[in-house]
Parts: structure tokens; C-alpha cells; sequence
């Protein structure tokens, strides 16, 4: 991540360095402190790599529903740098007071939700038809995690410290509030959906913020984007986690009306 933005937005990389104190990209895996701000800017180069491509709709998982409305125009690219160092800060001191984390659960929709349900667990990232991410304390995780095995699903805890989009996350809600109050938002060049309504946003500042504790519902957003004529998806962040989602996804909906 760090080489691209290095060589395509140098100016976020220096100033990342400066706000979060160190270079984040050093830290990347100590916590959300540093890998947000890391991933914002990993987001922003892979769209000037492409030259500043001007897509037909945008779309952010999680994070980059804030790369997507910068991208798009809606917000000056330090200003939404200065949003992901801050929403990393308080995401990150809301997980250290929690002992809550995250399980991925791959396998039949209704018995993931059904376990998810047996042990109290918030439905964190709808992903895709077969992949469901639950939050929760640490001891309801592990009982799902075994409970999942026997039942035959497939149940991994993701290496994340905190029950992230649950509501252990309330505690960082105002503070980011605080902060998104501090920057200009304007209208996009091209709509962008949030991926907490999969509608397009209407008033960013409280959506980004309601965000924090509301389940990423990416299965609806891709189908959001499909059902206004997107064919073409474009990942500008690192990894290639999205691309895979939005082709199981359309997968999906390529059976469902076979």
C-alpha cells in the first residue's frame, strides 16, 4: 500500500504521517488507528492510478464510504483524510474499553443468521449472499465459532481487535460527529451509495456518523448498483476482498434469474 501511495499522492502520505504521528503504513497491523487512515490513502492513490477515472456511481465497504464521497468529489481528499485518522482514533479507544470482536461465517444464509441469533451476536457486514460478519463479546464468538463447525458452516475470527459496526461502537459515535461537523461537504460529481442504506447519500454528515454502529449492508449495496445499470466494478483499494464480494454477489443474482 504504501509504495502506490507514495508514488501517486505523496501529499497523503505526508500528511497521514503528520497527523497520526508516525507513518501509518509501519503500524498497519497494531490496530484501526493506523490501518484506516493507511487504507484511506491506499484507496484515494488507486483512483489517481487510474488517472482520476470518472466512474458512473461509487460505493465504499465500511471506511471507504468516505474514499468513495472524496473520489466523487463531495469532499476535499485531506479533509476525508483527516475524517479516517479521527475515526480510526475513536474506533480504536471504543474497542480497548470493549473485549468484543468479529466472526465471519460462510455458508447457508438462514442457519449463519440463525446462529448469530442463538448467541446474541449483531450482524455486523452483510457481504454477500453465503458470508455474514457477526460482532460481539469474545466468549458468545468462540461458543458461535464451535456451534458454527457442527452445524457445517464455515466460522473464522477475523484478526480485528473490536466489535466493530455493533453497538460497542456507540461510544465513538459523537466524537466523529465532532469532527464531520469540522469539514465541507458538497455535491458529487457522480452519486455515491452508502453502503449502510445501499441508497445514495442525502446528508453525508450524519450518515457517516450513524455508520459507526449500523451493519455494512454491501449484499444490497452491489445489488443496489446492479439494479441501476452497473456491469463494469472497478477496486482502486488493496487486496482484491471487494472485487471477490461483488462477484459472488452478481453470481448470485445471475442464478437467482437463470
Amino acid at each position: 500500500m504504501r509504495e502506490t501511495v507514495a508514488q501517486f499522492r505523496p501529499d497523503l502520505l505526508q500528511l497521514a504521517t503528520e497527523l497520526v504521528g508516525t507513518d501509518p503504513f509501519a503500524r498497519v497491523d497494531e490496530g484501526t488507528r493506523f490501518a484506516q487512515p493507511a487504507i484511506y490513502g491506499a484507496a484515494l492513490a488507486g483512483w489517481e492510478r487510474l488517472g482520476g477515472h470518472d466512474a458512473d456511481w461509487a460505493a465504499g465497504h465500511s471506511l471507504g464510504e468516505v474514499a468513495a464521497l472524496a473520489a466523487a468529489g463531495a469532499l476535499d481528499h485531506h479533509d476525508g483524510l483527516r475524517l479516517a485518522v479521527r475515526r480510526g482514533e475513536v474506533m480504536q479507544a471504543a474497542a480497548e474499553r470493549g473485549a468484543g470482536g468479529m466472526l465471519a461465517i460462510l455458508g447457508e444464509r438462514e442457519a449463519a443468521l440463525e446462529l448469530a441469533h442463538d448467541h446474541g451476536l449483531t450482524v455486523a457486514n452483510d457481504n454477500a449472499p453465503e458470508q455474514l460478519v457477526v460482532a460481539g463479546p469474545e466468549d458468545d464468538l468462540e461458543a458461535a465459532r464451535k456451534a458454527g463447525r457442527r452445524a457445517g458452516l464455515r466460522a473464522v475470527k477475523l484478526p480485528v481487535a473490536g466489535a466493530f459496526h455493533s453497538p460497542e461502537m456507540d461510544a465513538a459515535v459523537p466524537a466523529f460527529r465532532e469532527a464531520l461537523a469540522e469539514v465541507e461537504f458538497g455535491e458529487p460529481r457522480i452519486p455515491v451509495l452508502s453502503c449502510a442504506t445501499a441508497r445514495e447519500f442525502t446528508s453525508p454528515r450524519s450518515e457517516l456518523a450513524d455508520a459507526i454502529v449500523r451493519p455494512v449492508r454491501w449484499r444490497q449495496t452491489v445489488r443496489a448498483l446492479r439494479e441501476r445499470g452497473v456491469e463494469r466494478y472497478i477496486e482502486t483499494g488493496p487486496g482484491d476482498v471487494l472485487r471477490k464480494l461483488v462477484d459472488r454477489n452478481l453470481d448470485q443474482e445471475v442464478a437467482a434469474h437463470a
